[in-house]
């Protein structure tokens, strides 16, 4: 057995309530016992934090969405106003439409791409002026005075809209309608304006193709200029693709749906760049499949000048990325500059242009770790921003005025995101200003004149949290404070609630690994307890973060099991060493480093080594499968929930991330595979899946059973009808975690 040495992380000592505290200070309170239903119950255990927090352009007032404790599933639109200090109700979504859950398939499969759970009110954007809101809702787009909530239908009730927006000056709202072709409207005197042909069975205009949606982070195909004269738009020619024929099955009806799906290895979707021209009405092609080798159009952006379009260009292998400058009225366009790596460049959301459309700034892993890099327009470096074995996250604000960049980072841990600040002019880019200061994962929101800024907080100790701050850091005002007093919902249950544990394990390469373990409430003393993986493990995840805990986890806690989580290699915010492990090769490292964790558990003495169980989901279902096949010394019972089982069944852009083509790497892909292992068989196994999932196929689940049973291994399978990726829905959630946790009770315990 490997002797493990227990350490916490230097300079990051989370303290929890003790059991004697948390008794105390329920004490008063009528404990009850936390239950899955409940946990999927109305109201939510925790007052759910104000969501899709916007600025209104003046700064003074703040906008969000979030749901009633009657329907807390159902967003409606809500104000406060940052000088009166006041909430108000702007517009609930059943004022719009009769369903607010109603969406067309467009917008389904738009928010599966984007993980919305929630109903009602998911999406808005402020006018310019600040005057009016633009909200699409069930497949309509109605604008909203801001002043008195007077609400004006855009389009009809059966018009499916999606992708809605303002134009940057407000003349005109843009959209995509029912028959894919983008649409204008002019505000000033309804003038309706068709920009694109309607799509066909092969050619879309103004989208994002799938992978783009779903790997790429791009949700997006058209652009405006600032000055309103311009649109640049995609046309995607998916007639190359693979068409997959898969069946739908839902609990009244069978439906079979053709979908282009770009399989590993196979052709992508064609992507071409245009401009459009208001003036003309004419668009000019750029030829970007003549320009370049065969790749991705990863990402674009306008200068603020509009006389310049940025677009990003990604090899097929994702070893080279290049920013090109394309001027709006000539035929060139001119490389800025281009990043390679020997294993793959991870896309990211930090190009920059300065106001004088001369400078920018740049987000790079060259030095191992992203980082911040100030540019001139011609692609010349003039400084790097931040430095240091850390990670950047993401920059939040550029104040052009005052010569400040605004970024979150993880400089002191990686299980902490910080608000950092540092100088255009910096001579010491590896000690920029730290604005947040409790420990935790604080995400940033700037007002436009970057006088203030939201923080929407959480830690392993507090449940989520939103305050204003001030331009230096200091806390303006709660816009959502989570006390847990007595009138909180989550009073009744504090008596049992458990406060995860953090520390780490050195993985083979001498890398640090960090975990997460939950002790079981009411620890007897020798005794020995089941254990419970709570597993990921996919690239660029992380589970294991100084934030506020997942109730189900909580409930097994509860329940009397120890709890684990480990961020393997693999995982994200650690630095490309970290990261490139995998590379060609997965479920090799993610695999040996999550047996690792599986012996530390072993080796605790209030652990039985014997009843250690795994449950993951998508990529973590993908990670149980393996260790419940590879490694039974270690694992006693699995859950695999939507897994991929063989990587030849998805999409080009992820899994060529990774593992180039099945041509290039055949090796790689039989020993990644699942269906490699499945004779190995020996322990409990229960996987689950959704019979409509258009991300990880339903064939991944089928493939897998037909192995079992021709191996003859006996199994537990259940099927959800109608259900995507995300298995969204009250009742199938409660059932789910149900399933799961019944088939460890009857396994681990």
């Amino acid at each position: 057995m490997r002797m493990f040495a227990l350490s916490f992380i230097l300079g990051f000592m989370i303290t929890a309530p003790s059991a004697a505290q948390a008794v105390a200070s329920a004490e008063n309170f009528a404990q009850q016992e936390l239950t899955i239903e409940r946990i999927f119950s109305a109201p939510a255990l925790t007052p759910p934090a104000p969501q899709q927090l916007q600025f209104a352009p003046d700064g003074n007032l703040l906008s969000y969405v979030k749901g009633s404790s009657e329907t807390p599933n159902i967003n409606d639109l809500w104000v406060y106003d940052i000088r009166q200090q006041q909430h108000r109700q702007l517009l609930a979504a059943a004022q719009l439409v009769a369903d607010p859950t109603a969406m067309s398939a467009t917008e389904q499969a738009r928010r599966e791409r984007l993980r919305i759970r929630a109903g009602g009110i998911v999406e808005y954007h402020w006018s310019p002026d600040g005057q009016q809101l633009l909200i699409p809702l069930a497949g309509q787009l109605f604008l909203v005075k801001v002043s008195d909530g007077a609400v004006k239908e855009l389009t009809a009730a059966d018009s499916a809209v999606s992708d809605a927006r303002f134009s940057p000056r407000g003349n005109y709202v843009s959209y995509l309608d029912a028959q894919g072709a983008l649409q204008l409207i002019q505000l000033a005197d309804d003038k309706r304006l068709q920009v694109t042909p309607a799509r066909t069975a092969t050619t879309s205009y103004a989208v994002a193709e799938f992978v783009a949606q779903e790997e790429m982070k791009r949700m997006t195909g058209y652009w405006w200029s600032p000055d309103e004269s311009s649109i640049a738009l995609t046309r995607v020619d998916t007639s190359l693709v693979e068409v997959s024929a898969r069946t739908d099955v839902y609990a009244d009806r069978t439906e079979l749906v053709e979908q282009r799906y770009p399989f590993t290895g196979t052709a992508n979707a064609k992507v071409d760049l245009g401009i459009y021209q208001l003036d003309s009405t004419l668009t000019r092609w750029l030829g970007l499949e003549n320009r370049h080798q065969a790749g991705y159009l990863a990402r674009v952006k306008w200068l603020p000048n509009s006389s310049q379009l940025s677009y990003q260009w990604q090899t097929r292998d994702q070893q080279q990325l290049t920013l090109y400058l394309q001027p709006r009225n000539q035929a060139d366009a001119t490389a800025v500059l281009s990043e390679t790596a020997t294993t793959w460049l991870n896309l990211h959301d930090d190009l920059v242009f300065l106001n004088d459309s001369r400078h920018f700034i740049w987000a790079s892993e060259r030095s191992g770790f992203k980082h911040l890099y100030l540019y001139r327009i011609d692609g010349s470096l003039i400084r790097q921003l931040s430095s240091g074995d850390w990670q950047v996250d993401a920059v939040s604000a550029v104040d052009d005025t005052t010569g400040f960049v605004y970024f979150t980072g993880r400089k002191e841990t990686p299980l902490e995101r910080h608000l950092y600040r540092v100088s255009l002019n910096t001579t010491t880019p590896s000690q920029p200003t730290r604005l947040s200061q409790r420990a935790g994962m604080h995400e940033i929101t700037f007002a436009s004149n970057y006088r203030s800024y939201l923080d929407s907080f959480s830690s392993s100790t507090q449940p989520p949290q939103v305050s204003l701050h001030g331009p230096t850091g200091e806390r303006i005002t709660w816009l959502h404070e989570n006390v847990i007093d007595a009138s909180h919902p989550l009073a009744n249950y504090l008596r049992d609630w458990v406060y995860p544990e953090f520390g780490q394990l050195t993985a083979a390469d001498e890398q640090t690994l960090h975990y997460q373990l939950y002790k079981p409430a009411n620890m007897v003393d020798n005794q020995p307890y089941p254990a419970v993986v709570m597993v990921y493990g996919g690239p660029r995840a992380q589970r294991v973060t100084n934030s506020w805990g997942d109730y189900f986890s909580q409930y097994l806690a509860q329940q009397g099991y120890v709890v684990f989580k480990l961020d393997n290699r693999g995982s994200g915010n650690r630095g490309k060493a970290f990261e490139n492990v995998i590379y060609r090769q997965l479920a090799q490292a993610e695999v040996a480093d999550q047996v690792l964790g599986a012996e530390f558990l072993q080796s605790l003495p209030y652990v039985d080594d014997k009843r250690i169980g795994v449950f993951g989901h998508s990529y973590g279902g993908y990670m149980a499968l393996h260790l419940i096949l590879r490694a039974p010394e270690q694992f006693a019972a699995a859950v695999a929930g939507a897994p991929v089982t063989d990587w030849r069944l998805y999409d080009t852009h992820y899994t060529e991330r990774y593992m180039s083509t099945p041509q290039d790497n055949a090796d790689g892909y039989r020993a990644a595979d699942v269906l490699t292992y499945a004779e190995q068989l020996e322990q409990p196994l229960l996987i689950y899946h959704g019979m409509a999932d258009d991300n990880v196929l339903y064939t991944h689940t089928a493939k897998l059973s037909y192995a079992l049973q021709q191996a003859m291994k006996p199994f537990e399978l259940m099927a959800y009808p109608g259900k995507q990726h995300g298995l969204r829905g009250r009742e199938t959630s409660i059932h789910r975690y149900q399933l799961i946790a019944d088939f460890f009770a009857r396994h681990l315990q």
